[in-house]
């Protein structure tokens, strides 16, 4: 049925002709960084569109991680998941410390808060979840935990743009949360990240930090990285929240015809988002179980022979990779280690065509049989 390739995802690009207006204004004002206007425009306006008190653009969704756990200047162990993309290892190994990972519920993926109290030792500083998928984790249990044994919470949202709960946005739970805009996501500035500050004293304090620490041309308070946003992808970022809203409602129709058609598939679960009031359909994902005829790795290959380019979200786990063997501790991920053997991500992007969706439905369909 496809004439080209089929991948997990494609960025979504608005029509090149309107991006030009605003290359032109960035022409004219020669101001290519360092907070220029169109940096000032998207923090306002997606502060507004997210519903957030405050945030801080980043030059790409992991260093603004590194830098949320700079600014809470967490130390020691933090409890986080191995179900998820490097990155969220990776920044606190970046910052010198030890990786706690705790297994997940076999339902939404997430941290399991009793896993959670479970790993607490003198040791541990912070709590780092992640809204896996974009489907919220259990924000009232975690903060509990975190109230009760004085810790910070930082949520790595990379998944999370626009997903709401009954209280509002997701993103405003904890003491921060890091958002990815890469090309992949939801919502994309090219590469891009920002940091939700609950308020403009903290996001004072990390807009220091994500410019060497700079306070003034004389004045350095902090080892702080350059994690600034350009102009340009700025830019970028303006007109996608133009477009956002039918990007939106195109990945919604895509995941109602996935779950139409695969509901019928013995074999194949679907998980159900859990705690949403608003969606984001950043990813499909589905669990391979063991009626079905095939095993995930099989049914991966055969779709890859069909020019389907699944992705195994997220396999191995962050633990399992050989530089974090003795800089890390795994309390019994279990739960983790299961969904990444059986769990393969569907493509699903703004653009894909519903008659794509129906030939990789026919696919899975036919490796039923």
């Amino acid at each position: 049925m496809n004439d080209k390739p089929i991948y997990v995802t494609e960025p979504y690009l608005p029509p090149l002709d309107e991006f030009i207006p605003y290359l032109e204004q960035i022409w004219a004002s020669k101001k290519l960084t360092n907070n220029g206007p169109m940096h000032r425009q998207l923090e306002a306006e997606l502060r507004d569109y997210l519903g957030v008190p405050e945030i801080a653009l980043f030059n790409n969704g992991t260093i603004a991680l590194l830098t949320a756990l700079q600014a809470l200047r967490i130390s020691g162990e933090v409890i986080t998941t191995p179900f998820s993309f490097v990155a969220t290892g990776h920044s606190l190994l970046w910052n010198g410390i030890t990786p706690v990972f705790v297994d997940i519920d076999p339902q939404t993926f997430n941290l399991d808060p009793e896993k959670v109290e479970a790993a607490i030792t003198p040791r541990t500083t912070a709590i780092m979840p992640v809204h896996c998928y974009g489907n919220p984790c259990d924000v009232a249990a975690i903060q509990e935990i975190a109230d009760t044994y004085n810790l910070k919470v930082i949520y790595d949202a990379a998944h999370a743009f626009g997903v709401e709960d009954e209280g509002g946005s997701i993103l405003r739970h904890g003491d921060l949360s890091a958002i990815s805009f890469h090309a992949t996501k939801v919502f994309n500035t090219f590469e891009g990240g920002a940091i939700v500050c609950p308020d403009a004293k903290t996001k004072r304090h990390i807009d220091n930090l994500k410019n060497f620490g700079i306070v003034n041309e004389t004045t350095v308070v902090a080892s702080g990285i350059n994690g600034k946003m350009s102009e340009i992808n700025a830019a970028f970022g303006l007109l996608q929240l133009k477009h956002i809203h039918q990007a939106i409602e195109k990945r919604r129709l895509i995941d109602g015809r996935y779950r139409t058609g695969l509901d019928r598939i013995k074999g194949i679960r679907l998980p159900k988002p859990v705690g949403q009031c608003v969606e984001n359909y950043a990813y499909f994902p589905v669990i391979i179980e063991d009626d079905y005829p095939l095993s995930r790795d099989a049914l991966y290959h055969i779709l890859k022979q069909a020019d389907i380019h699944a992705r195994r979200y997220f396999y191995p786990l962050i633990n399992d990779h050989s530089v974090y063997r003795g800089v890390s501790r795994s309390d019994g991920v279990e739960n983790a280690k299961a969904i990444s053997e059986r769990v393969l991500c569907l493509p699903v992007f703004t653009e894909l065509p519903l008659e794509a969706v129906d030939f990789i439905v026919s696919v899975i369909g036919m490796g039923a049989r």
